[in-house]
């Protein structure tokens, strides 16, 4: 019941502060969160009844989701395409170190109480150095905030060794280059706008199924260890382990092979793994757990895949409205795998013919994303639908051109794109802010 009512703040989390992070900022909202988490995550500990910690480990689970949605928001936008992979890959990995030391935490204190304030209390020191975050510049340009864009602009280029950038760079070259994204924004943005045009209800479809189905595969190989008496401390350390190679691996088709590939891939091997299992019988323990790991590792690298793809697919002006939306089906999905459970009792292997299905149709619906791979992030709905809605896209490499032109950052021609193929644009950052 408590891991269900989390859930449910995780859930309410990704609706609230998806909309009020794109209306907000990125940087308010996380360090609302992180302070959120602290206080609350810390409160539990000493709930004097179970009535009491249901209500803190609901607001806990929402700040959880506001962390998370927007700790990778800043990522996204502030990382340059062709490292992006790599970034938001490796970061990833501090899921996996954190399951794993959680394990160890909870073995060695063995008391609740201990381990919620002993897990809490770093959230006081990421909200204490979180101030120095700097807010997306792609958001502050798109809500017309363009001064504090250009200061932000400028202390990266300064960290990042280039101080001739801020006598280059200046507000007028910022407008020029963000003319078409200016104009086409407008203050606010709802749901709604996720499936008003053709393109972006594609993308959200598309999405919504994704995100549940790995999700729901993910805690249905969960549930079914449980049925075998391991451990909880020894299979959340398998579990935290098996992500290593998974997770290397996604890196490597991510990589080599786009974001599309990759999803699908991972998710038809996920059902295929869970189909197996159904043949297995119910007395080779080991092989049971060792195929559950193997999905376990394929969700946990769809997971991977489908927090960056989502960020790169949705436009700036609503990300965080989508990213929101989405992760809100990961958690229906979190909450309907366990009832899914009760089919057990009609026939032993429906649940994981439910779970392993759920995956195979995934699968079908990542097949009709489009590619990104390489590609600049959309800032506006028009982006999207110019790219992806089915019409050829627009040529918006003169603008690029011109930046780099006033800019004069390095000299030699520039040479037009048209009918290149994508992987050979890997250097090539060209719409908006993008070039800077």
């Amino acid at each position: 019941m408590i891991q269900t009512i989390y859930m449910g703040g995780v859930l309410a989390g990704a609706i609230i502060f998806g909309g009020l992070s794109d209306r907000f900022g990125r940087r308010s909202i996380l360090i609302w969160s992180y302070l959120q988490l602290g206080i609350l995550g810390c409160s539990s500990a000493l709930s004097p009844t179970y009535s009491t910690y249901c209500v803190f480990r609901f607001l806990s689970g929402m700040s959880v989701s506001g962390i998370i949605l927007n700790a990778f928001s800043l990522k996204v936008e502030w990382i340059p395409t062709k490292e992006r992979t790599l970034v938001g890959t490796l970061s990833s990995f501090f899921f996996t170190f954190g399951q794993m030391i959680l394990a160890g935490l909870a073995y060695w204190l063995r008391d609740w109480r201990k381990l919620q304030v002993i897990v809490c209390v770093p959230m006081f020191l990421f909200f204490s150095y979180s101030w120095w975050y700097a807010e997306s510049a792609r958001w502050l340009v798109l809500k017309r905030r363009s001064e504090e864009a250009l200061k932000s602009l400028h202390r990266v280029a300064r960290i990042n060794g280039k101080p001739g950038v801020v006598d280059t760079l200046t507000l007028e070259v910022l407008h020029s280059h963000m003319k078409k994204e200016i104009e086409s924004s407008h203050s606010t943005f709802t749901a709604y706008d996720l499936l008003r045009t053709r393109g972006m209800r594609r993308i959200s479809i598309c999405l919504v199924v994704v995100w549940f189905s790995t999700s729901f595969a993910y805690y249905g190989l969960a549930m079914d260890l449980q049925k075998f008496g391991v451990s909880i401390y020894l299979m959340q350390i398998i579990f935290g382990a098996v992500d290593f190679p998974a997770k290397l691996m996604a890196l490597g088709m991510l990589t080599y092979l786009g974001r599309r590939v990759s999803q699908a891939t991972c998710l038809f091997v996920s059902a295929l793994i869970i189909f197996a299992n159904i043949f297995v019988p119910t007395d080779m323990q080991t092989m049971r757990t060792v195929l559950a790991c193997l999905g376990k590792g394929f969700t946990s690298a769809s997971f991977t895949t489908v927090y960056l793809y989502t960020g790169e697919l949705y436009p700036t002006v609503i990300r965080q409205t989508g990213m929101g939306f989405v992760s809100t089906m990961a958690r229906v999905g979190s909450m309907a795998a366990p009832a899914i459970l009760i089919l057990d009792e009609v026939f032993p292997s429906l649940p994981n013919v439910v779970y392993g299905g759920a995956a195979v149709l995934a699968g079908c619906f990542a097949c009709f994303l489009p590619e990104t791979l390489n590609m600049p992030l959309p800032d506006t709905i028009e982006d999207v639908e110019d790219r992806w809605s089915g019409a050829s896209p627009a040529p918006r490499k003169e603008e690029g051109v011109s930046l780099k032109e006033a800019m004069d950052f390095g000299g030699g021609g520039v040479v037009s794109t048209d009918g290149v193929p994508l992987k050979e644009l890997k250097e090539a950052e060209v719409t908006g802010l993008n070039a800077l």
